[in-house]
């Protein structure tokens, strides 16, 4: 099942009730946006415009109206139909590097996942951990892990590792939503929204890099991002691990018939396949570039596309003409779509007026490390419960904290990593691409979602502030 049948299954099942309040909020986005275009406000006339097209754009997104890279291709074409900037400034963000490295990851995602070599990692690392249930939560969550270097992102991994926990369940002999069930889908589910914002390779991740190298003018590394957050990392899968089984005490903690099973699936796969073997190699390769990039400086997007072209050379690539139509490469067109309209913010002055709007309340707040740290992320959280899309919080808001950082003298790379990670924050299935994927294969409700992820808030914001304020300094992030 791809991201878009699972989306297609959703909208399927939406309520007439559902779908005229979508209209009705995407109509009075457009009220808003009419109005705010012709107000008397003390602005300039482009900043002005800017903000009224954003604040359309914004109510799209909340609503889901439209497909949301199709939103971000709209506002970049009214922001130059209207005359509210040029077409380079309009369609500037696809001259960025972020929407490339997004593509050539994508492409590696592509190798692993149509080589085969995904499902072989996910059947091998099963086969080896025993036929006990906390061996086997384990297992699945490592497996999401060591995915997040191959498979950039968090939807394609939920659905592929989730299509072998049914599987697994109905080898216990249980129904999909039985407590080994939840647990194991939650787990990869909530594992793949933080490993996306931990590690450089997710579409916000990589958004929110770019912006903070743009705007706060520091440089980022894949790097120093994975090194920063890699203690938070380690912790969450051991305490994820931890309070699942608590949570959802499974019914029977061992599999029955023990771990034959499993290894009956992984010998089905036959032996290596010469696909298999040249992923694996290219998919090295790449990972190994991206993470050794403090010593030779090249840029990311530079070798995930190099390592997407090669891979689809004959005999030595992986991937065919009908492979690379599978890509979903509207993914591509948000990320540049979404980096355009943030340079169009900053073009025509309205991030100087979100800036104030966004961070004038807090500002006063935001003194210490420890105060910093606890205010940016909940007011973080809060705007996330307004705009769903993680993309689109990070493209509208980040340009606007990177100036409240510069012009109040604190460290933009360490504020922009902190508020990526806490628009990640979720509690409702709306907000993440990520939960509707799992909750599409019905192993759990919006109730377990609500339950986990307050949890989740309160632990990462507990692990976060131990991170920057002792471990981040130490690895020159201050």
């Amino acid at each position: 099942m791809s991201t878009a049948a699972v989306l297609a299954e959703e909208q399927k099942g939406e309520s007439g009730a559902v779908i005229w309040l979508r209209a009705g909020g995407a109509l009075l986005g457009v009220m808003a946006a009419i109005g705010l275009w012709y107000a008397d406000l003390p602005l300039e006339p482009n900043a002005q415009h800017s903000i009224a097209i954003a604040t359309l754009l914004i109510s799209f997104w909340i609503t889901e109206i439209l497909p949301h890279a199709i939103t971000g291709m709209l506002g970049c074409w009214l922001f130059w139909t209207l005359g509210v900037v040029a077409p380079r400034v309009a369609l500037g963000g696809f001259s960025s590097d972020a929407p490339w490295f997004l593509l050539g990851a994508l492409f590696i995602g592509a190798m692993a996942t149509e080589s085969g070599l995904a499902k072989r990692l996910a059947y091998t690392m099963l086969s080896r951990v025993g036929a006990s249930f906390p061996r086997i939560l384990m297992a699945f969550i490592l497996t999401d892990f060591v995915m997040t270097f191959m498979i950039p992102a968090g939807p394609p991994r939920v659905i592929l590792l989730g299509t072998i926990i049914l599987g697994v369940v109905q080898t216990y002999g249980l129904e999909r939503s039985s407590n080994v069930g939840k647990s194991l889908m939650l787990a990869i589910t909530f594992s793949a929204s933080l490993f996306d914002r931990c590690i450089i390779g997710s579409t916000p991740s990589i958004l929110a890099r770019n912006l903070i190298t743009e705007f706060g003018h520091v440089p980022v590394s894949w790097s120093q991002w994975f090194i920063a957050y890699a203690p938070l990392d380690l912790l969450s899968i051991v305490i994820s691990w931890w309070f699942l089984q608590r949570m959802f005490p499974p019914e029977t903690s061992e599999l029955p018939g023990g771990i034959a099973s499993i290894r009956k699936d992984k010998a089905r796969l036959g032996p290596w396949t010469s696909s298999e073997k040249r992923a694996a190699f290219w998919i090295v390769v790449g990972v190994s570039i991206w993470a050794t990039d403090f010593i030779h400086h090249l840029n990311p997007a530079i070798v995930g596309v190099g390592v997407g072209l090669v891979a689809t050379f004959p005999r030595v690539g992986v991937l065919t003409k009908d492979h690379i139509g599978k890509i979903n490469f509207l993914i591509f067109l948000f990320m540049g779509s979404t980096i355009s309209i943030a340079e169009v913010l900053r073009e025509t002055g309205a991030v100087r007026v979100l800036a104030g709007v966004l961070f004038g309340y807090i500002g006063p707040m935001i003194t210490t490390t420890f105060h910093s740290t606890l205010v940016l992320y909940w007011a973080a959280f809060v705007a996330h419960l307004v705009l769903a899309s993680e993309t689109a919080m990070v493209s509208i808001s980040m340009p606007a904290l990177m100036e409240f950082a510069l012009n109040n003298g604190l460290n933009p790379l360490a504020i922009g990593m902190l508020w990526t990670f806490a628009v990640g924050g979720k509690l409702f299935i709306y907000q993440s691409l990520v939960l509707i994927a799992g909750y599409s294969f019905g192993c759990f409700n919006a109730r377990d979602v609500l339950r986990l992820g307050a949890f989740y808030l309160i632990v990462e914001n507990l692990m976060l502030l131990i991170l920057v304020t002792f471990y981040w300094p130490l690895i020159g992030i201050g």
